[in-house]
C-alpha cells in the first residue's frame, strides 16, 4: 500500500473547499437572479384574493411560473450538414419541467410570411424542424401547446420587445421565465420583467436549474 503523504491531503482537501466555495457562489447568484427578477405583473399581496376560494380558482386557470426558451441553439442545435437535434440536456430538462407540470413556451424568430396567425407559423416551424431531425426522440413540441410566439411582422422580430410582451400578457400574474444563449436576447427579456437565464454558459448549469424555477412558483402566488 503506497503510503498517504500530507500534501496530497492538503491538495485534496483545498480542492473540495474550492469546489464547495464554488457551488455556494453559483447557488448565491441563481438564488439572487430569481428572486431579485421582477415579478410578471405581480399584483400587490393586499389585491390579491385571500380566500382559499380565490387561490382554488387561480391555481385552476393557470399554473406558474411559465418558462420562454429561444429554439435554435437553446433547445435545438442544427448541425453543420444542415440536420437538427436537441442541444445537450434539453430533452432531459424539457421532460424535468414536464414531470413537474410547469408550462413551457417558445418565443422564436420565423420569417412573418409563413402564416397570418402563431398556430400557422408553428405548424410551418414545426414541419421544418421534424424534416431535418436526426435525433432518437421527436422534438416535444406537444409541451408547448398553444405558447409558440413567433412574430406577426418582420418589425416584431427579436431583440424588437413585441414578443417578450405578448408572453407576459398572456401569462396573467405568474412570473415568467426566459432561457436563451445569446446576451442580448437574455437583457431585453429581463428589461421586461422576465427571469432571465443565458444558457450554454461555462461553469454554470446548462439551463436554470428546475428547483429554482419550482421557488418561483411558489413566489407568484
Amino acid at each position: 500500500m503506497s503510503p498517504v503523504r500530507k500534501g496530497d491531503d492538503a491538495m485534496d482537501w483545498s480542492g473540495s473547499k474550492s469546489l464547495s466555495r464554488a457551488s455556494l457562489v453559483l447557488g448565491t447568484v441563481l438564488l439572487s437572479t430569481v428572486l431579485c427578477a421582477p415579478a410578471s405583473g405581480a399584483a400587490p399581496e393586499h389585491t390579491r384574493g385571500d380566500t382559499a376560494a380565490d387561490v382554488a380558482a387561480a391555481s385552476s386557470q393557470r399554473r406558474c411560473p411559465v418558462v420562454y426558451f429561444d429554439l435554435g441553439e437553446t433547445l435545438v442545435h442544427t448541425a453543420d450538414d444542415g440536420s437538427t437535434d436537441y442541444r445537450p440536456g434539453a430533452a432531459s430538462y424539457l421532460r424535468a419541467l414536464r414531470e413537474r407540470h410547469i408550462e413551457v413556451g417558445l418565443i422564436t424568430n420565423v420569417p412573418s410570411s409563413w402564416g397570418t396567425t402563431d398556430a400557422e407559423r408553428a405548424a410551418r416551424l414545426r414541419a421544418e424542424v421534424d424534416a431535418t431531425w436526426r435525433g432518437p426522440a421527436p422534438f416535444a413540441w406537444e409541451d408547448f401547446g398553444d405558447r409558440v410566439l413567433t412574430p406577426r411582422t418582420e418589425s416584431e422580430r427579436k431583440p424588437a420587445p413585441v414578443l417578450w410582451q405578448r408572453a407576459k400578457a398572456g401569462s396573467g400574474r405568474c412570473r415568467v421565465v426566459y432561457q436563451a444563449e445569446t446576451a442580448e436576447e437574455v437583457t431585453v427579456a429581463s428589461s421586461l420583467g422576465f427571469v432571465p437565464y443565458q444558457v450554454g454558459r461555462p461553469h454554470r448549469p446548462a439551463y436554470l436549474p428546475v428547483g429554482l424555477i419550482e421557488l418561483l412558483g411558489r413566489r407568484s402566488r
